[in-house]
């Protein structure tokens, strides 16, 4: 049996909830990985569906973690994505703070 003193379940309550969700996390991470994005690419490269993907984007929106803009390129309307600031602030202090949940449940 593992030794679970050095886990405490509570730190689990300090996780962003918005960044914990792991469709929004994928997008986080898609978006992580580019300067920007289009609605198109980030659906593909996270394997989310035009609905999900809106939604989340949404969220994320609100949150202030990424930055949406509507632009035309060539011609054709496109809907652009990127991670703000406080969106890395945010993924960042998520992985600090599962880091050391999940390292204790691996001892």
């Amino acid at each position: 049996m593992k030794d679970s003193r050095s886990l405490d379940p509570r730190e689990i309550s300090a996780l962003d909830r918005i960044v914990h969700s792991p469709t929004r996390l994928k997008i986080l991470l898609v978006l992580m990985s580019v300067e920007e994005a289009d609605f198109t690419f980030i659906s593909n490269a996270a394997e989310l569906t035009r609905g999900n993907l809106s939604v989340n984007l949404s969220k994320l929106e609100q949150a202030g973690y990424v930055k949406i803009e509507k632009k035309f390129i060539e011609r054709v309307p496109k809907t652009i994505v990127s991670i703000t600031q406080a969106g890395e602030k945010a993924l960042e202090t998520y992985s600090s703070l599962l880091g050391p949940i999940l390292d204790a449940l691996r001892k």
